[in-house]
């Protein structure tokens, strides 16, 4: 970088100069580790956001200047190309400025994209009766990761893109927060929000894992393997007060005619459960004569659940891979790593998901909520 800008510029060439721009660099590269160990308040604030921002530049930088240095390598091997022109001063000049404007643009996209918040359609018909209701409009949403990068003006924005669908029923399929409490933006104004939700049939939710108590760096969570990991009970007093109800390994019977489930995390379950139950262990007792509904973070289990009997799953942890090239990476870890699949009798839904881990931005997926029809038809001889 600081070769090019002296190509660009004479003035860059200076030792002070080139000291200014190395200082500044740094205060960027090292602003997520700074934040990690400063105690929780406004300065750490500061820094893990400049940190998150930075993280995802980097990776643009990473990318873009690694496909121009392919690209030449190519271009050096090639027989038709001038090789004094390709090594020339303005060659050098030009390309790092395509470099520096081909970051510019999907680092500014990602964090504009990050903040706007898209509704997805779907519909899903069961061959069950569900009393009187023939249908009922689900609202699914996930993966707010409310902390650093996520506050209120994120969430109310949800909330409006919720009611806007007039749901009969809200689910959230977990990371809530972002494992810590200490970094929600004011967490009385963030209930109040919450409460805003209108839902007929309530608001439930499972726990991801993320939403437990444990430091954070760049999206990944540290503490070591020792000990169970825990939420913080800040956490479950926060849902209480929001009005969700919290479904640890249980189900509720929605309108006496709709099982709902919320499983704890698969690798993280949480307080007082050592090992979440098997999918047969969730339906059994259940009269399956009627729909059962689940939610789960993540997006595993898929033909357990199918053969369980369960019909609706609904799940986020994914983020679409959250940004490129991780949406196309992320589909060789799931089976269904976003959207909608059919498993036997089974209709699976995954999130792309409300919030962001590490880098505060998306490019090449949508910040999300999702509204599933969900249509009650018996079967039919």
């Amino acid at each position: 970088m600081i070769r090019w800008l002296g190509a660009c510029r004479h003035e860059f060439r200076k030792f002070r100069s080139r000291l200014i721009v190395s200082v500044v660099y740094v205060f960027f590269a090292s602003a997520m580790g700074v934040g990690f160990f400063l105690p929780s308040g406004a300065v750490k604030r500061f820094f893990v956001k400049i940190g998150n921002y930075w993280l995802g530049i980097l990776l643009y930088t990473i990318l873009v200047v690694g496909a121009a240095d392919v690209i030449h390598v190519i271009l050096k091997r090639s027989k038709k190309i001038n090789q004094e022109k390709l090594q020339s001063f303005k060659v050098f000049v030009v390309s790092g400025i395509i470099c520096a404007v081909g970051i510019a643009v999907l680092s500014v996209w990602g964090m504009i994209n990050a903040g706007n918040i898209r509704t997805t359609r779907y519909e899903a018909v069961i061959e069950k009766n569900a009393g009187d209701l023939k249908q009922m409009k689900v609202i699914l949403a996930a993966d707010l990761h409310m902390g650093y990068n996520i506050g209120c003006d994120h969430i109310r924005q949800m909330v409006e893109k919720i009611n806007a669908e007039d749901p009969d029923l809200v689910v959230f399929a977990g990371d809530i927060f972002d494992n810590e409490y200490e970094a929600l933006d004011h967490p009385e104004e963030l209930i109040s929000i919450f409460r805003g939700i209108k839902s007929r049939y309530g608001v439930y939710a499972c726990y991801g894992n993320h939403d437990i108590k444990e430091k954070i760096l760049a999206g990944f969570t540290f503490g070591g393997n020792n000990g169970k990991k825990q939420s913080d009970v800040r956490m479950d007093t926060f849902l209480e007060k929001a009005g969700i109800t919290l479904l640890r390994d249980e189900s509720v019977l929605v309108a006496d005619s709709v099982y709902l489930y919320g499983r704890p995390d698969r690798h993280r379950p949480g307080r007082g459960i050592q090992t979440r139950k098997t999918p047969a262990e969730i339906t059994e007792g259940m009269d399956l004569s009627k729909p059962v509904l689940v939610i789960d973070h993540q997006p595993a289990e898929l033909v357990e659940l199918a053969n369980a009997g369960v019909d609706l799953d609904l799940c986020g942890h994914t983020h679409d891979g959250q940004t490129f090239p991780g949406n196309l990476t992320v589909r060789l870890m799931w089976e269904n790593a976003c959207g909608y699949l059919k498993k036997g009798d089974m209709h699976n839904i995954v999130t792309s998901g409300v919030g962001v881990f590490g880098p505060n931005m998306r490019v090449g997926t949508a910040a999300e909520i999702c509204a599933v029809t969900v249509k009650f038809e018996g079967k039919k001889d």
